[in-house]
């Protein structure tokens, strides 16, 4: 197994050898052109060989010719001693991986090849001869001379440095390899300095350049001379922005701008707001007024009329020459030439008399009294004198744009198309003959008819059938009908809509099974809790206040009892007989009941006291102890009797009433009962 492994791992390591190897910059030559030696070089045969080695060490002052060789060595092939063939020789080469440091040591020996034929260093006596000295050398193509003159020998050589292909500068370290491609556009120079290729810019000439304005703002320029426009830049440098769609007479500044030049308006640039400048309608040297999208004015001068001014007033129409005189139409006036006998501006002073017949074409004169005189033309003339024939259509008589025919004894009208008449006063009826077929509705024009057609019907005569359902696509195998509002889609089940184009799904009445409930009915459910929740607690809530009310109800009355039966006491307390003033019917048991009303030992008076305590009020000592044999004999008398009286049990107290004392002031102040378990709650009263 080791042998198959060997040749991969031998590859390995001088693979990895050549890549852990730095580049090579520079190249030292060295060629041997002459070598004489004093000493018998073939001692021993006539075919001996020599062959020379040189050895290249970093500068010292004192040179050791032992190795090693800092800088490299190099040796020839194996020459003859002959001149020529030592002259000829190749010249020796070191590779110079670093900076060439420009001082250098020079060791150069010639050698005796060995009986075995092996270039072999190792025996000091095939030593011929030995050169060591210290060199600078600068980069160039120029060979250094130097003839070394030995005791023995005498060495002529030479020598140079080189820098290899893409190193340059003094010391062979500047990389520049030219290049041409994706990766930039230069050739370089001998420093080594990059120099970009016509067209290109930038550190690597990566950048091409092009004219005009084709830069991050216009445009993009892909090569030399080449720019790619962005939106809304165009032309050959980009330098053109577009204008927006549809402008007409408008310029742009920066993309889709519509600017409109002068006299141009609107949003597109389309309405001619200088419409005289641009035109000139108006004629015959008439000003113009601009009036604003594409209208005008025209202020004609004196003698002309229209919309333009196209028309030359003829002053002559309105006959202003009187008597015969000949009117001659002028710029902006007119001349009248008078017949003998008239003058003035219009040949309206008259020198002539009817002896003078002034009336012409038949005309009868008659003189005026102011010596004047009137001529009463023929039909079909006219005129001071009669000397005009009358033009009966220049009062237009035929309508509607028909020609008028003066023909002497009469006038005839003709008529254009469509309309009819004497004078062309009716439009004829060109749905007379009813056109419209299949129902359709005519409606006169001039010299035409339009028909509205009926539904499945078209054409000029409505002769056409056609269906409102060619014009109707249904959607999703719909089909469609004609109906009298126009065309249905009658769409198939789970579709909808004017043409069928929704889908309709129906939804499941219950949930898909094995999939999640629905968050918007888990939320109702949750909302459903809560509420009801809410309601058992409220209605928990008025029950109690009711119950709450209905004990205070209970106590309330039990109160109210009470304190009648307190208030209407007429007794002195101690004795329920009639002798001692108590009340009839009372029942024994309810003396402690009241007694528990007197408070000892405080400024109190129980209301409703009775006469004969007010009376005697002066001796308290003698009414207390009154008052407790009468307490003592009234409880021993209840014991015994009602012993299993149920409606003494009930008002049982444990109140143990001691004597009553008053305040010797007499003061009535509010008494505050609180009895223990009776059934009474707080009572107070005041007198």
């Amino acid at each position: 197994m080791a042998h198959l492994f060997l040749p991969w791992l031998l590859l390995a390591v001088s693979a990895q050898t050549v890549l852990t190897q730095p580049p090579t910059k520079a190249v030292f030559e060295l060629k041997v052109h002459s070598f004489n030696s004093s000493r018998s070089i073939c001692r021993q045969s006539q075919d001996c060989r020599i062959f020379f080695r040189m050895c290249l060490k970093h500068s010292q002052s004192v040179i050791n010719p032992e190795p090693p060789c800092t800088y490299g060595n190099a040796s020839t092939a194996a020459l003859s001693a002959d001149p020529s063939s030592i002259s000829e020789s190749v010249p020796m080469k070191v590779n110079v991986s670093f900076k060439w440091p420009g001082s250098f040591s020079l060791i150069l020996e010639a050698w005796i090849i060995d009986s075995s034929g092996l270039k072999s260093t190792g025996d000091q006596n095939n030593l011929l001869s030995r050169v060591a000295s210290l060199h600078r050398q600068t980069v160039g193509d120029q060979w250094s001379q130097h003839v070394h003159q030995g005791d023995q020998s005498k060495l002529g050589f030479s020598y140079r440095v080189v820098c290899i292909e893409n190193y340059h500068g003094e010391d062979c370290s500047a990389y520049c390899r030219p290049r041409n491609d994706t990766f930039g556009h230069f050739h370089c120079d001998t420093e080594g300095n990059r120099h970009c290729l016509e067209g290109w810019s930038g550190q690597y000439c990566t950048d091409p350049i092009c004219a005009g304005g084709c830069g991050e703002d216009r445009g993009i320029c892909e090569s030399p001379g080449k720019c790619k426009c962005h939106e809304g830049w165009e032309g050959k440098h980009c330098d053109t922005c577009k204008r927006h769609p549809g402008c007409l007479h408008g310029t742009c500044q920066q993309p889709w701008q519509c600017n409109c030049k002068e006299g141009w308006g609107g949003l597109y640039c389309n309405q001619d707001l200088n419409y005289c400048t641009n035109h000139r309608p108006c004629q015959n040297q008439a000003s113009c007024t601009n009036t604003g999208e594409g209208s005008y004015t025209c202020t004609c001068r004196p003698g002309f009329l229209g919309l333009n001014c196209e028309i030359e007033t003829n002053e002559c129409d309105s006959n202003p020459c009187r008597n015969g005189g000949s009117c001659k139409d002028l710029l902006n006036g007119f001349s009248c030439a008078c017949p003998q006998g008239f003058y003035g501006k219009n040949c309206e002073i008259s020198a002539m008399r009817c002896a003078d017949g002034p009336c012409f074409n038949g005309g009868t004169c008659v003189e005026a009294d102011t010596g004047s005189y009137s001529c009463h033309c023929p039909t079909g003339f006219t005129g001071s004198n009669c000397e005009k024939r009358m033009d009966r259509c220049s009062s237009s008589p035929c309508a509607n744009g028909a020609q008028c025919l003066d023909l002497g004894s009469r006038v005839m009208c003709r008529c254009r198309p469509g309309f009819s008449g004497a004078r062309c006063e009716t439009n004829i009826d060109d749905c007379a003959s009813n056109p419209c077929h299949n129902a359709g509705t005519c409606m006169d024009g001039i010299n035409d008819f339009t028909c509205t057609c009926t539904l499945g019907f078209s054409g000029k005569d409505c002769l056409v059938r056609t269906s409102p359902c060619d014009y109707l696509l249904c959607n999703n195998g719909g089909t469609c009908y004609t109906h009298f509002t126009g065309p249905v889609c009658q769409c198939p089940s789970g579709f909808m809509g004017a043409r069928c184009e929704y889908s309709l799904t129906i939804p499941s009445s219950r949930p898909p099974e094995g999939g999640d409930a629905s968050p918007a009915l888990i939320a109702a459910i949750a909302l459903g809790l809560v509420t009801l929740s809410l309601l058992v607690c409220a209605a928990i809530h008025i029950l109690r206040q009711l119950r709450r009310g209905r004990q205070l109800a209970a106590i309330s009355r039990s109160v109210k009892n009470d304190l009648e039966t307190v208030n209407n006491r007429n007794a002195v307390i101690g004795g329920g007989g009639p002798n001692n003033g108590s009340l009839m019917g009372a029942p024994l048991c309810s003396l402690k009941e009241k007694e528990a009303f007197l408070l000892p030992g405080g400024p109190f008076k129980v209301s409703n006291k009775d006469a004969e305590l007010a009376e005697k009020s002066s001796d308290m000592s003698m009414f207390k102890n009154k008052m407790a044999d009468c307490n003592l004999a009234k409880e021993e008398h209840r014991l015994e009797k009602n012993k299993f009286d149920p409606n003494c049990q009930k008002h049982d107290s444990s109140i143990i009433i001691p004597p009553l004392s008053f305040a010797k002031d007499g003061l009535y102040q509010p008494l505050f009962i609180i009895p223990e378990p009776v059934e009474q709650c707080v009572f107070a009263t005041e007198v």
